[in-house]
């Protein structure tokens, strides 16, 4: 087994309010149940596996783009959305934060009784990927939440967080079973966390002789310190700034929304009557659900769709949030009865975007498009944790 990688990302705590929690669990389901019909079960596993996808995935949901809180937000989400649905999904959700990560096992094992998994295998290889985390890198960090996603067929993912309140910040970690030979040796997909310097790490594949007699292990440490691959570190500051998002395709996206309509291109003739900013969010979706893993190295740039609930890069539009909800599920229903006209077309709005990015030159002013967004949040129904947007000051004079 291997890890498939991790996070480094700035502690920042909160809540999230009702109204964004609800809509983040119906665009998850939405967008693993697409992912479950297009690509597999086994697609769905990879992609939580990987920590830019995952940063994307929380960024275009609505929560903050870059903080701590996107770990467990997101998790908690897809875990009440899918495990109603998981006899038809085939993925199963389990742990959570806290206390909830400790119902683990047994949640595996009535999994196991009902699916003819092997549980007892289940569990070792859940505790297994918590010691190696918690014990056997030794980072500073100390798990407080371990989730555990596993298909029907018995493959599985671990999204896990552990917390520095020395360097006020979170690392997250990723694995993957179909990556992973052994637990000691290398097994992580991604580690995603900020450089505090040399870390001890027993389960680098080049800490084999340390590991070799138990009683020496104290005594001998690793030969190398971890070489981590897709670490993912994201920034401490809230706002979303030019440098964090790559702005020619951010560019492509609003240029296809904004500047174009669903009849200059024939194949998005059945999204006619989407309004520009519903089509913005649908793009971006599309891309998470369709993009390939080049697509995720900017995550702050999927929340140009939902915006974020503490108004970073903007309110969240609940209007234009639930009309994309609403194409969405559309779209998934008629594809279960065998009618995928209105799914492809969106698939094909991350296509058309991408093919515009080739020649696109961006020319828009990153912080123009920003305050714009703000300015229009209440037209689109814009809230944060902090309330309801409100029209500009000048606008509000008139209005009233």
């Amino acid at each position: 087994m291997k890890r498939s990688g991790s996070a480094d990302l700035p502690l920042h705590y909160g809540y999230v309010p009702k109204w964004l929690a609800e809509r983040m669990a119906k665009l998850g389901l939405a967008v693993v149940e697409t992912i479950v019909m297009d690509y597999g079960k086994d697609e769905v596993l990879r992609r939580i596996s990987d920590p830019f996808w995952f940063q994307s995935l929380g960024a275009v949901m609505g929560m903050d783009w870059h903080s701590s809180g996107i770990t467990t937000s997101v998790m908690g989400a897809l875990k009440r959305a899918i495990n109603p649905h998981s006899h038809e999904l085939g993925i199963y959700i389990c742990g959570g934060k806290g206390n909830h990560s400790r119902e683990t096992p047994n949640e595996l094992l009535k999994i196991s009784e009902r699916t003819g998994l092997n549980g007892t295998e289940l569990v070792r290889c859940s505790k297994l990927s918590a010691k190696v985390d918690n014990t056997a890198i030794q980072d500073g960090f100390q798990l407080y939440t371990h989730n555990f996603i596993l298909s029907s067929e018995g493959k599985w993912a671990v999204v896990q967080q552990g917390m520095s309140p020395h360097s006020k910040t979170a690392r997250r970690y990723h694995w993957h079973s179909p990556d992973i030979t052994s637990f000691v040796d290398d097994p992580h997909t991604f580690i995603y966390g900020q450089n505090n310097g040399y870390i001890l790490n027993m389960a680098d594949k080049q800490a084999a002789p340390s590991r070799s007699g138990v009683m020496h292990i104290a005594q001998e440490p690793p030969d190398r310190m971890l070489a981590e691959v897709q670490k993912l570190v994201m920034p401490a500051h809230h706002d979303v700034r030019a440098e964090n998002v790559d702005l020619k395709r951010l560019g492509a996206v609003l240029w296809l929304a904004h500047e174009k309509r669903p009849s200059d291109f024939e194949d998005l003739l059945l999204l006619e009557g989407l309004g520009p900013r519903t089509l913005q969010s649908l793009a971006l979706v599309s891309e998470v659900i369709h993009g390939t893993p080049s697509r995720f190295k900017d995550p702050a740039r999927f929340s140009f769709a939902h915006g974020g609930k503490d108004g970073h890069p903007f309110p969240v539009p609940t209007k234009v949030y639930d009309e994309t909800l609403g194409v969405l599920h559309t779209a998934i229903s008629k594809a279960k009865l065998g009618n995928s006209e209105k799914s492809e077309a969106i698939k094909r709005l991350h296509t058309i975007a991408g093919r515009a990015e080739k020649d696109f030159t961006p020319n828009a002013n990153f912080d123009k498009v920003i305050e714009q967004e703000r300015n229009d949040s209440w037209k689109y129904g814009g809230r944060t944790v902090f309330g309801r947007s409100k029209p500009p000051k000048e606008l509000q004079l008139k209005l009233f």
